[in-house]
């Protein structure tokens, strides 16, 4: 049997009031919500990572706002894995040799962490799962929704999760299995940043019409254990400059959790303008940093991991409803990005969502578009969250840091004490796909090797990652024309997605690699961690990350 009459079998299929694509904060809440206004619909969610929790990444510090709403007993819940309130807070520029700390009064009251918890947002996600199912939430982790159902009118009925058993050259394999129909009146999509059926629903049924484009950055990060003397539990550390030059967005971050666990981030935004840099070398740069690299002599490093976070908030934010169903969460965009926080909005958008549907059940609509939702999601606490931060990033990217951070300081001031600003609402600008000069325009960025001890390379901690995916598939790193990344991205950027890739998935390989001859581009689609850069950031957009199958990917541990 081919593959043609293999993929033309049936499959089999179950119905459901609600289905959720995505197991993360925003979809969890989503499906708690819903079983908690009515216990009698049948709620489904399904997560392509091989558990609740295994692809999710974030620094994290979370703003409880959101779990205060939905499960305000969360606090007596002794699994609950919120145990490290932030006890202190810390703002630093950074320069190649020093730093200077930024006094809390000088920060704005809107970037405060009084009230927050550091915590593993994969452990987060694994406790709001056992909520979830103790209400009859049923949940299938390793099952990767890779289809959108459309009924006779275009509307969204459903999704199919991915065949499995195809080998790489497209032959149907042994065990072969079709994927699974899962059929709603509604269906939210909580698939984080640049969801692949996200991404197709927004082109579809145009729900980025005049929106500004939505922006990315890459967040990295590595989870530490540090000897006790070094250990500050409840420390949240920010900083930004060196090792980015001053038109170069981005910034870091240290948590202390509890049992010596320090969690240490890199963030880069992706509308950066070198095809040189290396989001992942200039992380490890960092951690040599004179005042951070003294935190990890001597300790162990855990674990690794990097993602793709939304960060184009208010401006960026499409229409999130459409017949059939709804955008939550990062899917959606509702990162604050001066907080580096998206998990409570996250929350508060599966809940605010699900409040719509079920509004809609009981006048026994299904499979419409839920106008409702979009339209009260900027009046709600989301909304009021991302609107008095709305030129942070806008004021960033067109002034600078030294500058442009200055002047998002002092919006965040007026927006604070007047609801006011003085910028109006500025406007993003380009995508981040088309903000690279050649490489003829700029100077080359050379990194430092790594040491082995505080910075490493990327093989070494993808294995950290437990990165792993069935290597006899299609890959699921689709390229659009194959002949661009050598006869295009190669002359006019030196193919950046070489650098821009945080795991070493993508290689440029010379037959003779003195002379530089015959070139090739080889994809290892098996290191691929998620974190979708590849698909927002390549110049000529001509990479499409889908899913692989179900289970495959990353496999974070306490991230």
């Amino acid at each position: 049997m081919d593959l043609a009459e293999a993929q033309a079998m049936p499959r089999e299929g179950m119905d459901y009031d609600v289905v959720i694509v995505g197991a993360g904060p925003a979809g969890l809440s989503a499906a708690i919500r819903l079983k908690q206004l009515n216990p009698d619909l049948g709620v489904v969610v399904v997560e392509k990572g091989s558990e609740v929790g295994a692809h999710i990444l974030s620094g994290a510090v979370v703003d409880v706002v959101g779990l205060d709403k939905l499960l305000p007993d969360w606090r007596e819940d002794p699994e609950a894995p919120l145990r490290t309130p932030v006890t202190d807070d810390r703002f630093y520029v950074l320069g190649p040799a020093g730093g200077v700390r930024l006094p809390n009064g000088f920060m704005p009251g809107l970037m405060s962490n009084h009230g927050a918890y550091i915590v593993s947002l994969g452990n987060v996600a694994r406790w709001l799962a056992t909520r979830a199912e103790a209400l009859g939430v049923e949940i299938y982790p390793g099952f990767a929704a890779a289809e959108v159902l459309y009924g006779d009118n275009g509307e969204v009925v459903g999704v199919a999760t991915g065949d499995m058993g195809v080998s790489k050259t497209g032959e149907v394999k042994d065990g072969f299995a079709r994927g699974m129909e899962l059929r709603g009146k509604y269906v939210l999509f909580g698939e984080g940043a640049r969801g692949s059926l996200s991404k197709q629903l927004i082109k579809r049924f145009g729900l980025d019409e005049g929106r500004d484009p939505q922006k990315y950055g890459i967040g990295l990060k590595e989870l530490w254990q540090v000897s006790p003397e070094k250990h500050k539990p409840g420390l949240v550390q920010h900083s930004f400059g060196w090792p980015l030059d001053m038109t170069t967005g981005g910034g870091s971050f240290l948590y202390h959790l509890e049992d010596n666990l320090v969690a240490v981030g890199f963030v880069v935004h992706l509308n950066y303008e070198n095809p040189t840099l290396s989001p992942f070398d200039e992380f490890q740069r960092f951690k040599q940093h004179p005042m951070i690299r003294d935190v990890f002599v001597g300790g162990k490093r855990i674990s690794y991991g990097a993602r793709a976070i939304t960060e184009g908030g208010w401006q960026s934010v499409p229409n999130l409803a459409f017949p059939g169903g709804a955008l939550i969460g990062c899917a959606a965009g509702f990162v604050n990005v001066p907080r580096i926080k998206g998990s409570h909005n996250a929350v508060l958008s599966g809940m605010l969502c699900a409040e719509h549907v079920v509004a809609a059940l009981n006048e026994g609509r299904a499979n419409d578009e839920l106008k409702s939702y979009e339209a009260a999601w900027r009046d709600s606490a989301i909304g009021q969250d991302l609107k008095r931060v709305r030129n942070v990033k806008p004021l960033w990217s067109k002034f600078g840091t030294a500058v442009g951070v200055g002047l998002g300081a002092l919006d965040m001031w007026t927006n604070q004490l007047f609801g006011l600003s003085f910028f109006g609402t500025l406007s993003h600008g380009k995508p981040d796909s088309a903000t690279l000069k050649t490489i003829d325009q700029v100077k080359p960025i050379v990194y430092p090797k790594p040491d082995g001890v505080i910075s490493f390379d990327k093989l070494s901690s993808v294995f950290l990652s437990a990165t792993n995916h069935e290597e006899d598939q299609p890959s699921h790193l689709r390229l659009t024309d194959p002949s661009i990344p050598i006869a295009r991205n190669l002359p006019l950027y030196g193919e950046p997605a070489r650098l821009y890739c945080p795991a070493g998935v993508y290689e440029v390989v010379y037959a003779d690699a003195e002379a530089k001859t015959d070139p090739r581009f080889v994809i290892n689609a098996q290191n691929c961690v998620h974190c979708k850069t590849c698909d927002i950031k390549d110049p000529s957009q001509n990479i499409t990350w889908v899913t692989p199958e179900g289970g495959g990917g990353p496999n974070y541990p306490n991230m």
